[in-house]
């Protein structure tokens, strides 16, 4: 839903700064050992997928370290999700250092996408009930999300918006800060690749209408395309097929049947860009329609290698949720904030000219 990054704009890369901090923090991190786990409570939207430090947080205050000890809620996408598994272990590992400091860290996710707004907002209110020093909190959809976001600031919890919203999110519902990537630029960045690579006709399949990432994400495709003398258009799929592989592929498939015309397709995530792969393959547009995506897995980087696939954009998940943890527990332990906002996490472009570092990242699990 949210990145190994040479993403939005190609060639662009971390801030010196940026890398600083990574670095001091890894250096941090990596002086730990072990990733504890336990439970959090959840309710009828959503599941605790992880805890750092041993079970769900307590306190008596929101929004206030609880005995000197920081309480942190991370919401994020389906435990079955590979993107979210990468945000996840980013976060956990950052976590170790919230742990040794005696501090807790537990994640949040809902069971499906079929209702994602609604109970993305039940979750908060849910992280809330724990009393949390801060909430970490992707904004999908804002019409759905915000209310409950405003109230977890209103009772004083920190909130730090990453992975979906950008700044202007964050800044809407009293956030500290956002971190992650920019879905309207590495949209564009998409866009101008495609064109760059010949492609007249782009299809941008979004199996999450209505979504704020995934709908900046199509618009961007369509901006840059239309900047270098190509166009795009949505094909927008129901949500009850996102993570129905079957669905998707017959969907695409249906679509290049019926306008031979489209010469590239780019998806919202890893998952449909497989459906799309087959689907091109079944509709028999191989070496025709060109394909790329947003996100990275394995399967994406074989297709770059082989020539089957034109790019995946990446966001690099796993920096979002190591980010957001790390800079959360520092802000709420010491008052130190990075002064970047947005702090970037992507885009990355990948391509045939860097699939080679990607893979050996895809190798350490942190891409």
């Amino acid at each position: 839903m949210e990145r190994t990054q040479t993403r939005r704009h190609s060639g662009r890369r971390l801030s010196r700064s940026g890398l600083t901090l990574v670095s001091l923090l890894a250096m941090a991190a990596a002086t730990l050992t072990g990733c504890a786990s336990g439970k959090a409570t959840g309710d009828d939207a959503g599941q605790a997928t992880a805890t750092a430090g041993g079970g769900s947080t307590s306190g008596t205050t929101s929004g206030t370290t609880t005995g000197g000890k920081v309480s942190i809620v991370v919401i994020g996408g389906k435990a079955d999700d590979p993107f979210w598994s990468t945000i996840k272990r980013g976060g956990e590992d950052a976590a170790k250092l919230v742990k040794a400091n005696g501090g807790t860290v537990t994640f949040l996710g809902p069971q499906n996408y079929d209702n994602l707004g609604p109970d993305a907002a039940k979750l908060t209110q849910t992280a809330l009930s724990q009393n949390p020093s801060a909430i970490l909190v992707p904004d999908w959809v804002p019409d759905s999300q915000d209310a409950a976001i405003k109230q977890a600031v209103a009772k004083g919890v920190k909130v730090f918006v990453y992975n979906s919203g950008g700044v202007a999110a964050a800044d809407k519902v009293g956030g500290i800060k956002y971190i992650g990537s920019d879905d309207y630029q590495a949209g564009k960045a998409g866009g101008v690749k495609f064109a760059e690579a010949g492609a007249k006709n782009i299809l941008c399949v979004n199996t999450v209408p209505g979504a704020a990432n995934s709908e900046a994400r199509c618009k961007g495709i369509a901006d840059g395309a239309k900047s270098k003398g190509a166009k795009s258009k949505q094909l927008a799929l129901p949500s009850s097929s996102f993570g129905n592989p079957s669905a998707v592929t017959q969907a695409i498939k249906g679509a290049l049947l019926k306008d031979s015309s489209v010469d590239a397709l780019v998806t919202i995530g890893v998952q449909d860009a497989d459906s799309a792969a087959s689907a091109i393959d079944q509709a028999k547009a191989a070496g025709k329609v060109q394909l790329g995506t947003f996100d990275l897995s394995q399967s994406q980087l074989d297709r770059i290698k082989s020539g089957k696939q034109l790019f995946a954009i990446d966001q690099q998940p796993y920096l979002q949720g190591f980010y957001a943890v790390s800079i959360a527990d520092q802000y709420l332990s010491y008052g130190v904030l990075p002064p970047q906002n947005p702090l970037l996490t992507g885009p990355l472009l990948v391509t045939k000219d860097n699939v080679d570092a990607a893979l050996s990242g895809t190798k350490a699990g942190v891409r």
